[in-house]
């Protein structure tokens, strides 16, 4: 990063003696993303291939959940598949828990529909979510890593990850709110690294 920098510098060859206050800015801008894309390289591996692994993030699941709510949606093992899609596109969610007797017994998502529904010919209306649920499911505690679940998810190949605690649900979480999470934490440190540098070298 310092020979980008020093490269980016050396090419910049005001005609005054005195560089501008713009070209400052410029190259004070530069080097603050330089230093926040090279951390953010070190920290995360995004598993585009499979098999990718995930680097170290630091974070616990449970902060994700504190920000996006504990609210749950839910249907029973007995209701029909064209319920569970229905409920699904009212709440605006990909996936429902299943719950039997306050337990959780399964959950069903938009890609079981596809592929145990549609694709097999089957109907909605007369299917019941039993039938086609995953189970038993994965889970998670509030205390683990965020770049576990991310690599457990990466590894099952799942999107949804239901949060238990003492045996109860307490929350679920999308790949959706962990790539959130992430952009919303490398923001911070971008921002961090921009006071940091305008307070030690001000214009």
């Amino acid at each position: 990063m310092r020979h980008c920098f020093y490269r980016f510098f050396s090419t910049t060859r005001p005609n005054s003696k005195i560089m501008s206050v713009d070209l400052v800015r410029l190259t004070l801008t530069f080097a603050g993303n330089m230093i926040a894309a090279l951390d953010l390289r070190r920290r995360v591996s995004w598993p585009l291939n499979r098999g990718a692994s995930v680097n170290r993030i630091s974070g616990a699941v449970g902060t994700i959940l504190k920000r996006k709510g504990g609210e749950i949606w839910s249907v029973r093992p007995e209701q029909t598949v064209y319920e569970a899609i229905e409920m699904m596109a009212e709440k605006g969610v990909g996936a429902l828990l299943v719950m039997s007797d306050g337990k959780l017994a399964g959950i069903i998502s938009e890609r079981d529909y596809a592929r145990k529904v549609i694709l097999q010919g089957r109907s909605s209306r007369t299917t019941a979510i039993q039938e086609i649920m995953t189970s038993p499911v994965i889970s998670v505690s509030p205390t683990d890593a965020v770049d576990e679940c991310m690599e457990l998810m990466t590894r099952n190949r799942i999107r949804h990850l239901p949060i238990m605690e003492n045996e109860r649900v307490i929350g679920i979480v999308s790949i959706g709110d962990l790539v959130k999470w992430l952009v919303s934490e490398q923001e911070e440190t971008i921002e961090h690294l921009h006071n940091y540098i305008s307070a030690k070298y001000p214009s």
